[in-house]
């Protein structure tokens, strides 16, 4: 009797899991049920115990030996989102690989979508929409979702060059996974590790393709969130850049491409000084001191595409290392704001400076807006 060897599943979703007992079912289950009873072999659910300091590792023992085709890897010590996906990715077997955040989760139908998606159309990245759902129940589109909109078949970025603008995150989007080796991509550790992550992968497609249709749910308002932390370890952010920059350079030396991500690495960091729920209050103007370095290390020699208005000042203060305008126009900004606020809706205090959460302040970085 000859043992014949196992297929290769189509796609293997890597889960890292840390400190979210109370979503981590929600998650899990969203991926497996979603599985058509004839594709059980195409889809590997591949979840990272990254030492969660709840019963995060004692449920995902449990539900691996429930459930076939559920694989758990689980670390010693904390390692950090980045670290804790790259774990995952190393014992994937799938052809294409999804990283889903375990305190998210993915609407019904979404998984035989997908892989109807992968076998038509072969793509190195599959590009994936999204709703961000808030503690109430509330679901809102993001505002770059528009970009993802009426894209048939295969496309380069040079097709699309929106595209770039969608969302900078890993979670939407599904790779394929020898692509991902060919471009030695792997996550870093630290803050905001999608940086230079998710735009090489699209940089360096020869063939995207856009599923048009709401694929993801990303969780709002979870305590603990990154983007809703207040934290010197948004400074990270800095050196994430300078390893997009690098790559770049070293991958695909085009002064066009450097400029549009020059432009969004400036309106993102725009984002983060100005809010008052990623920066304690004193850390405010040395942040925009390293935010003005970074203008100057970076600026592509031809220029770039700056924007207009309110945001195209800001850009011109952060060239000008100038915090204290920008201080005041921040401030002006504020309070124009608030003053703008309908009477018929009080406000106990007056709003934060920008969005609390990426995937609001980091689409508007996107999109080219700043935080007020």
């Amino acid at each position: 009797m000859v043992n014949q060897p196992a297929p290769t599943p189509l796609l293997s979703v890597v889960v890292p899991v840390h400190g979210v007992e109370a979503y981590l079912h929600q998650c899990l289950d969203s991926v497996r049920t979603d599985v058509p009873a004839d594709a059980a072999g195409a889809v590997e659910i591949v979840a990272v115990d990254d030492a969660s300091p709840d019963r995060c590792g004692e449920l995902l023992r449990a539900y691996a030996a429930e459930h076939p085709g559920v694989r758990t890897v689980h670390l010693t010590r904390n390692v950090g989102l980045g670290p804790a996906r790259n774990a995952g990715l190393d014992v994937a077997t799938g052809e294409y690989v999804w990283f889903v955040d375990s305190d998210d989760w993915l609407p019904p139908g979404t998984v035989p979508a997908v892989l109807d998606r992968l076998r038509a159309h072969r793509p190195d990245v599959l590009m994936l929409d999204h709703l961000r759902v808030r503690d109430d129940g509330r679901r809102e589109v993001d505002a770059s979702s528009h970009l993802l909109r009426g894209i048939p078949g295969v496309v380069r970025l040079a097709d699309r060059p929106g595209l770039l603008r969608v969302q900078h995150t890993a979670w939407n989007k599904v790779v394929r996974r020898e692509y991902l080796h060919a471009l030695e991509l792997r996550f870093h550790p630290g803050w905001y590790e999608d940086i230079p992550f998710s735009n090489p992968l699209l940089i360096g497609a020869e063939r995207i393709s856009v599923l048009d249709r709401v694929c993801y749910l990303y969780r709002q308002g979870r305590q603990g969130a990154i983007t809703s932390t207040r934290s010197g370890r948004h400074f990270d952010a800095f050196d994430q850049y300078d390893r997009l920059f690098d790559w770049v350079a070293r991958r695909y030396p085009d002064e066009r491409l450097r400029g549009e991500l020059f432009a969004l690495m400036v309106n993102h960091m725009l984002v983060v000084v100005g809010n008052d729920g990623r920066l304690h209050p004193h850390l405010r103007r040395e942040f925009f001191r390293r935010v003005a370095a970074h203008y100057r290390r970076h600026l592509p020699p031809g220029g770039y595409p700056r924007p207009g208005g309110v945001a195209g000042l800001k850009h011109r203060l952060v060239g000008r290392d100038d915090y204290l305008a920008y201080a005041v126009l921040r401030q002006a900004h504020r309070l124009a704001g608030w003053l703008r606020r309908p009477a018929a809706a009080p406000q106990p205090v007056p709003p934060v400076v920008g969005p609390a959460h990426d995937c609001t302040a980091d689409r508007d970085a996107l999109a080219g807006r700043g935080s007020r």
